[in-house]
């Protein structure tokens, strides 16, 4: 390359066409920078000040080197302005203020002044060839992608991809795989970024698309479209989990991705260094995804706690080791593939839970409506679990209960709202007592114990409460699986098991319609203060008014 500025014609068409071929990249890319490279190398020898320019023929080779220069009446700067009589020498149609070109000779490049040129066709070619990889690979996340492993740092595999390289990041590496340089290796590419040093390829084998595509490269029946696959979960390098659905009613989509003597999923599982993977049926209704999911585990029944937001799964008491799995993996990879919290219980667990929960709840009736210990079990039976629920159901429903009259549903009704207004009280008074201001009793959806609990927090007035986002106000607490299994440890404690804070109103189960109402009425004043635009006076109008 040093000695491409001195070269003949063909010499230098030649080198621009082997570059240009061998660097994948644009010839006018190498013709431009050979062009610089020589305008860098005129400027040495003529001076740097002169605004010099080189144009390079890219089909004959010819090369020209001119100085571009000003038309000035009284020249200042020698190296870019000539006056009118200087320039007519060069242009007779010259005149004040056009820019004229002066032809220069070619220059005799040195032994330095070749050096610096080729460092210029270097770099310049080194940056087209770091667009042309980024502009290949910018649009291909979520491929697989097959390499050479080129070496090992610090843990992070660096991947020969051919026309670049990529990087298996040890998080995103299958545990206890060793990577050997020069094996090839199949990884996903889940993210490409601009980077100074060229595009940086981030790819994983442990994501779970990974398992989709190599099931979509083994199974014809999902690469065509027939079977989805739903959901996934893993556990790298130890255990998956894979919700599928056939669209076709005469495919069964287990079968399909188990393929003939299990050789399909085999094939998955080698290439995931025997990770054991399920492949489970998907359905629309949760219960029964989720019995699914817990295979191969017994389950007796599923309960939707749709306001707390979690499911309870009970299992006969034979079966809790095995739906909870060795280090809760099982109930994990399900709460995954579900996207649902999941509790594991045996079904004494859950008798005694219900047990105490109806004794609670007779109790809370048993004192606030005044009534005895019969009355308020036999609401509990019916599935009356709050005052609210008893204040304000339909009267029919209430005194349609065996041994209730219409008389007696009153009644209850009548203590219920009048416990609920005691309870009011009781909160509106601690929530004074906490500074919170009456303005915030003002916005929808927001009763005197959820004040309370934002007096608690430290939101007090419209401007603490509209500081907030929807997701600070209401998000709900998310906690991880309970472990129950006394081989895997103690049962965690409700503050080891959360997983996220939660919004300050996150107990009370708000939408997040309503979070939105509450925010966006607490942000009302700050708008009142600003003065409507006026609309502008049309001429009808101004004769109007001046006729009456």
């Amino acid at each position: 390359m040093a000695s491409a500025i001195s070269a003949n014609k063909a010499e230098l068409l030649a080198i621009a066409n082997s570059v240009a071929t061998e660097k994948m990249i644009d010839k006018s890319i190498v013709i431009e920078a050979m062009e610089e490279a020589i305008q860098k190398a005129a400027r040495a020898r003529y001076g740097a000040e002169n605004d010099i320019r080189a144009k390079l023929d890219p089909m004959t080779g010819d090369l020209r080197l001119w100085r571009v220069v000003e038309v000035v009446e009284e020249v200042e700067d020698y190296f870019k302005q000539v006056d009118l009589k200087a320039a007519q020498k060069l242009d007779k149609d010259a005149k004040l203020g056009d820019f004229i070109v002066d032809p220069l000779p070619p220059v005799d490049l040195g032994r330095i002044d070749a050096q610096s040129a080729k460092q210029v066709i270097f770099q310049k070619v080194r940056d087209a060839e770091r667009e042309r990889q980024y502009e290949e690979f910018k649009d291909r996340a979520g491929e697989v992608i097959t390499g050479v492993i080129k070496s090992v740092e610090f843990g992070h595999v660096i991947v020969n991809l051919g026309r670049a390289e990529g990087v298996i990041r040890r998080d995103q590496q299958i545990p206890r795989e060793a990577a050997r340089v020069g094996e090839r290796v199949r990884a996903l590419i889940t993210k490409v970024e601009r980077n100074n040093r060229g595009p940086q390829i981030f790819l994983s084998r442990a994501h779970p698309d990974f398992m989709k595509k190599l099931f979509a490269q083994e199974v014809p029946e999902i690469y065509d479209g027939i079977i989805e696959i739903r959901a996934a979960a893993r556990d790298p390098g130890s255990r998956a989990k894979i919700g599928v659905i056939s669209h076709d009613s005469s495919i069964d989509p287990v079968g399909a991705c188990v393929g003939m003597k299990g050789s399909r999923v085999q094939a998955v599982v080698q290439e995931l260094q025997g990770e054991k993977i399920d492949i489970i049926p998907w359905s629309e209704d949760i219960a029964t995804f989720i019995v699914n999911a817990l295979q191969p585990a017994t389950v007796a029944r599923v309960v939707l706690d749709e306001e707390e937001g979690r499911i309870e799964v009970v299992v006969p008491d034979d079966q809790l080791s095995l739906a909870i799995g060795r280090r809760g993996q099982n109930v994990r990879l399900a709460s995954q593939l579900t996207g649902n919290q999941i509790d594991i219980m045996t079904e004494e667990e859950a008798s005694t839970k219900r047990q105490k929960e109806f004794a609670e709840r007779s109790k809370m009736f048993e004192e606030e409506l005044d009534v005895d210990e019969t009355l308020s079990q036999l609401l509990v039976a019916e599935g009356f679990a709050e005052l609210e629920e008893v204040a304000y159901v339909p009267l029919e429903e209430l005194a349609g209960i065996e041994g209730f009259d219409e008389e007696l549903a009153e009644e209850l009704q009548s203590r219920a709202i009048e416990a609920l207004e005691r309870h009011e009280e009781t909160a509106r008074a601690a929530r004074r007592e906490l500074g919170v201001e009456d303005d915030l009793a003002e916005m929808p959806h927001l009763t005197e114990q959820m004040l309370v609990t934002l007096g608690k927090a430290g939101i007090k007035t419209l401007d603490d409460l509209a500081d907030l986002a929807t997701d600070e106000l209401i998000a709900r607490k998310r906690e991880a699986p309970r472990r129950r299994n006394n081989a895997d440890g103690p049962p965690l404690r409700r503050n080891q098991r959360t997983e996220d804070k939660g919004g300050v109103l996150g107990e009370y189960g708000l939408s997040e319609e309503q979070g939105n109402e509450i925010i966006m009425a607490a942000r009302a004043h700050w708008f009142e203060d600003e003065e409507p635009a006026q609309e502008p006076v049309t001429q009808e109008a101004a004769d109007a008014d001046s006729e009456q």
